[in-house]
């Protein structure tokens, strides 16, 4: 098999995002519990953030017109891949404990690895990237890892 990935693409593993600094508050939580059809009384009232909660405050916040036609900002941490199209992996989320109206949190989002596998139908090629959801104090709220498939 061929090396798709140069010297210069396996140099940026292990490079991250600026860590985000964010205070999370009780209408955060309620407008994304009730935009995602919660049920559960903690979620509604804003005391505890549902699942999937940290996705949104990791993404960068920009005019519509900077993001992609999915409206998600382009990812800058992923170096341009020699294989184009991209599909959703797998997500893995270890969560310490909940997040709560009024945490202060860091989030970091770095990349993991990046690796060559060779597919039934031609080569692929695997991101895999980290989040780490810690308190200001270094608590540690969740780590959550990511891959992503070129090919």
């Amino acid at each position: 098999m061929t090396e798709l990935l140069s010297l210069e693409i396996k140099a940026c593993i292990g490079r991250a995002n600026p860590t985000l600094h964010v205070e999370v508050t009780r209408r955060d939580i309620q407008k994304y519990a009730v935009s995602t059809g919660q049920r559960a009384k903690k979620y509604l009232d804003g005391d505890e953030a549902p699942p999937l909660f940290h996705f949104g405050y990791s993404l960068e916040i920009l005019p519509v017109d900077q993001l992609r036609k999915d409206g998600i900002p382009e990812d800058k941490l992923i170096p341009e891949l020699p294989l184009k199209r991209l599909m959703a992996g797998s997500s893995d989320t270890v969560y310490h404990r909940p997040i709560r109206a009024g945490d202060k949190l860091s989030i970091t989002r770095r990349l993991k690895d990046i690796y060559e596998k060779q597919g039934k139908s031609g080569p692929l090629i695997f991101v895999l990237t980290e989040v780490v959801v810690e308190t200001e104090a270094g608590e540690p709220v969740l780590n959550e890892t990511t891959s992503l498939i070129a090919r």
